[in-house]
């Protein structure tokens, strides 16, 4: 922890304020190898006491999606080490920014640095595989064209967490925790625009008279906390994954992309312990969100729903394949094109599966459930389920051939597959070897994010936005390219931070009147929410509001009228609270306090998700990356997939290609009626300049590279 380098009063209430060069707000994979990369070039660069010039702040340093996510594999991608698969980084990028709305520029140096940063990694400790010659063999991962895919097992980036943050406290890394995001102090206009301090809650503190209010300030900042998971409902996100984008707005940071995220089969929590299908008499099935890809389908495990009880269990992805051979084919391509894909539904491809659970458990409402316990079963007239060239397709034989996976029982394949699949659940209480896991179609990764430029910095000069808050990705994005995404960024900013920032450590004063202001514009929203009456909702009600809305309104399946409605809806509740505020359990007290916050920054980042969707309807958007647009002229999906809004087939908009080659940006306005304001930006280029090596050299010996 960093000593507070001063104390000042406000309205009686006494605020430690704490001082780096750099705060780094995160603490995941990229988080930490931003803080780590920091004090290796300024040690490099001859700076004395390198380590004290960092500060990381993290709300939960052992949370987060980095610590608590993944699927089976948790896929890195970089570019192709396998010996005998060329790669380049100009194909790679090409992979980035084939679906459109990705800046060429991130999409080539997330290339070209990838094996810098993955190298990193595997010096750090993270136990990355490679074989007796030293060669990291590759896999193919979703929308990957090249066997660019690695992995550590599903604590692949749990690993990159551990081993950077032990790499950096070795180095005598500073780390304060359970820090709530309150504000961020920015001083100047336009341009000249920039964060000087940010005001937080400590949660440990929130009983306390000045209620854990925490001040900070810093030349630099970087942004690295996660995307909003739990802004959904249905959400494979880890618990308490808020992000901070609520406040990163009200700075004036600007987004981009924001439309785009990733949704897959995963499975689910419950809101109370249920007794599971299937599981021993006595037991209860306790849920735990994780994806369900890779081997997991790859195994083709039985997938059948059940009532809300448990029973009356039925073959429902029956209804949607003409025989066995197309359904559990498709059921294994859900291991590496796990992700929702509106191009992979028609014609009996292997999104069909999604959407047939989503009409299963949404539409029906019934529970769906992946059982490793017993092979697909048909109805009478199919086939039996077998390994073998009249049993599955080509890939899937070929795949389960290869890696001598063809025991008789899902269980079996597993086990001797990837034992590492079935002790993460083990780890958390469930025991697939015995009982079978509830899953649902959920929210996993947020493409879009921050806009920021090929150094990773924001429209705000001095604050960088790096990991799943950098706006990076485009429509659709390689499976596991989110990881490298981040660690290529985190050593960018860090590139640029050490290179052409002073490395001079500010005061209190730097931040000014501006940070005042914004401790007492603090004490007033805590005030207000300690003096709410019982007319105004707790921070669960108005969380429930927020994920039950995005869920039918901005999630894997879209509609224009759905949309417009629930803007309306979220800008509403948002002035509500003004008005209202938010109240505190009576039996938590001020410890809720962190909560209540966090509630109306989730209702704002809510606003600023369905402006992005609703401006896209705007711009005549079609079906693409991870959601469907619903359109009753449009294409129908499969004629067992029945829309509940109109009792005929789901029908999806086709996509518009022409918005390929455009990005929606997006900036808080509270000018505007729903809060937002929106603008247009072309996609920068894939950079090709070509220079020999003695001007490329001067423009490293001079300093220009990070001009240009």
């Amino acid at each position: 922890m960093s000593q507070a380098v001063e104390t000042i009063t406000v309205h009686d209430a006494a605020i430690d304020v704490h001082a780096a060069n750099t705060i780094i707000v995160g603490a995941g994979a990229a988080a930490m190898n931003c803080a780590v990369k920091l004090i290796e070039f300024w040690t490099a660069r001859g700076v004395e006491n390198a380590a004290e010039k960092v500060l990381v702040v993290t709300g939960g340093l052992s949370l987060g999606a980095s610590l608590m996510s993944g699927s089976d594999k948790q896929t890195y991608y970089k570019m192709g080490t396998s010996p005998s698969v060329p790669d380049t980084a100009a194909e790679f990028s090409k992979s980035l920014t084939g679906f459109g709305c990705c800046h060429g520029d991130h999409a080539l140096i997330e290339g070209v640095a990838s094996l810098r940063g993955f190298y990193h990694l595997v010096e750090t400790g993270v136990p990355f595989p490679h074989d007796p010659t030293g060669a990291f063999i590759g896999y193919k991962t979703d929308h990957d064209p090249y066997e660019r895919a690695t992995s550590a097992g599903p604590k692949t980036s749990k690993f990159m967490s551990e081993c950077l943050q032990a790499k950096g406290e070795r180095m005598g890394l500073r780390i304060m925790d359970k820090q709530v995001v309150l504000k961020f102090v920015t001083q100047g206009e336009g341009e000249e625009k920039r964060i000087t301090a940010m005001v937080t809650m400590d949660r440990s503190q929130a009983e306390q008279a000045h209620h854990g209010l925490t001040a900070f300030v810093a030349e630099n900042w970087v942004l690295a906390a996660g995307g909003p998971g739990e802004v959904y409902k249905t959400t494979v996100y880890p618990r308490g994954q808020f992000g901070i984008h609520g406040p990163a707005f009200l700075a004036g940071l600007e987004a981009n992309n924001i439309t785009e995220s990733q949704y897959g089969l995963a499975s689910i929590s419950h809101p109370a312990p249920v007794a599971a299908a299937g599981a021993r008499k006595g037991e209860s099935y306790t849920g735990f969100r994780w994806n369900v890809s890779g081997t997991y389908m790859q195994v083709v495990p039985r997938i059948y729903s059940t009532d809300a009880d448990g029973g009356d269990e039925r073959e429902f992805l029956c209804e949607y394949f003409p025989d066995m051979k197309s359904m559990v084919t498709n059921v294994f391509l859900k291991g590496y094109q796990w992700p929702f894909d509106s191009q992979r539904i028609v014609d009996h491809q292997s999104t069909l599966v999604d959407m047939a659970v989503h009409v299963e458990t949404v539409v029906r409402g019934r529970r769906v459930w992946m059982d490793f316990l017993r092979n697909p079963v048909g109805p009478v007239g199919w086939a039996e389920f077998s390994i073998d060239a009249a049993g599955l397709g080509e890939e899937a034989l070929d795949y389960l051939e290869k890696t001598d996976a063809k025991q008789e029982l899902p269980i079996e394949r597993l086990t001797h597959m990837n034992p590492p699949a079935i002790a993460i659940y083990a780890e958390n209480g469930i025991d697939i070897t015995v009982e079978p896991l509830e899953i649902g179609v959920c929210a996993q990764h947020m493409n879009g994010g921050f806009a920021i430029n090929k150094w990773w910095e924001s429209n705000l000069k001095h604050t960088f936005v790096i990991g799943e808050m950098a706006g990076t990705h485009g429509v659709k994005r390689p499976g596991g390219s989110a990881l490298n995404a981040g660690q290529v960024g985190a050593s960018r900013a860090a590139e640029y931070i050490t290179h052409v920032y002073e490395d001079k450590i500010p005061t209190a004063a730097a931040a000014g009147d501006a940070l005042i202001r914004a401790i007492e514009k603090s004490q007033g929203d805590i005030e207000r929410i300690l003096a709410a009456d019982q007319q105004a909702p707790l921070a669960a009600d108005v969380l429930a509001e927020v994920g039950e809305r995005m869920t039918k309104c901005g999630a894997h399946l879209r509609s224009q009228a759905l949309a417009a409605d629930g803007l309306r809806a979220a800008v509403s509740q948002f002035q509500s609270l003004a008005t209202t505020s938010i109240r505190l359990m009576a039996e938590r007290g001020k410890k809720a306090l962190p909560d209540a916050m966090i509630a109306w920054q989730q209702c704002l980042t809510h606003v600023a998700l369905l402006k992005g969707i609703c401006a896209m309807f705007d711009r005549g958007a079609g079906s693409r990356g991870s959601h469907c647009i619903l359109d009753p002229n449009g294409e129908p999906m499969h004629p067992a997939l029945i829309d509940p809004a109109t009792g005929g087939p789901y029908k999806l908009r086709p996509e518009n290609e022409a918005l390929r080659n455009e990005i929606l940006c997006l900036r808080y306005d509270e000018a505007e009626a729903d809060l937002f304001a929106t603008t247009l930006v072309e996609p920068r280029p894939v950079p090709d300049r070509n220079l020999a090596f003695e001007p490329a050299w001067t423009e490293f010996r001079e300093g220009t590279i990070y001009l240009a």
